[in-house]
């Protein structure tokens, strides 16, 4: 693929099939969501009005993957998010969303990282093993959402390791964020 800085971009015909501007060719949902697993940002546009559909098309891979049971979302999860578009608490499920993705994505690292750094139990026998099916699992988890392998661009080297006071003041603000939303909710 040419420059992934910038997303991959995939525009709409009439017909309603998508077309891979990089790669000239017509792609499916699944080869989009390859690319989003792959660690590519993408953007679809509707070529005659213009209009994105990015969102609309990434909540319809999200819905096929699990309606063939690869169940991520947890039914309370499920019902608090259609809760949430007829509440007030529309302003701040988008931001409670990102704040949780982005605190599991640094716990995934942070254990990656205590499983290989200066941790005796490292060179034990099957502790690499070990390792690498905890990285599938967060992996699988965060839909290849980064982590320590898949790290890159600025944000690779800005991340510092947290304090653990850092972490329990982000706990307790996410728990926070949780009472609001439930008071909401009612």
């Amino acid at each position: 693929m040419a420059d992934t800085g910038k997303p991959l971009l995939i525009k709409r015909y009439a017909s309603r099939r998508l077309y891979n501007t990089e790669t000239s060719d017509y792609v499916t949902l699944e080869d989009i969501s390859q690319f989003i697993r792959e660690g590519r940002d993408v953007q679809i546009i509707d070529l005659k009005s213009g209009d994105d559909l990015t969102r609309q098309y990434l909540l319809q891979i999200i819905a096929d993957h699990e309606s063939r049971g690869e169940n991520v979302l947890p039914i309370n999860v499920l019902n608090d998010l259609v809760r949430s578009y007829t509440t007030q608490a529309t302003s701040v499920v988008p931001e409670f969303l990102a704040a949780s993705f982005e605190m599991l994505r640094d716990g995934q690292s942070q254990l990656l990282e205590n499983m290989t750094k200066g941790n005796p139990m490292a060179s034990m026998p099957g502790m690499e093993a070990m390792r690498a099916q905890q990285e599938a699992f967060m992996k699988a988890m965060t839909g290849g959402m980064g982590g320590l392998s898949g790290m890159s661009g600025p944000r690779a080297e800005e991340a510092e390791p947290r304090k653990d006071g850092d972490l329990d003041d982000i706990k307790a603000q996410l728990a926070e964020l949780q009472r609001q939303l439930a008071r909401m909710g009612k």
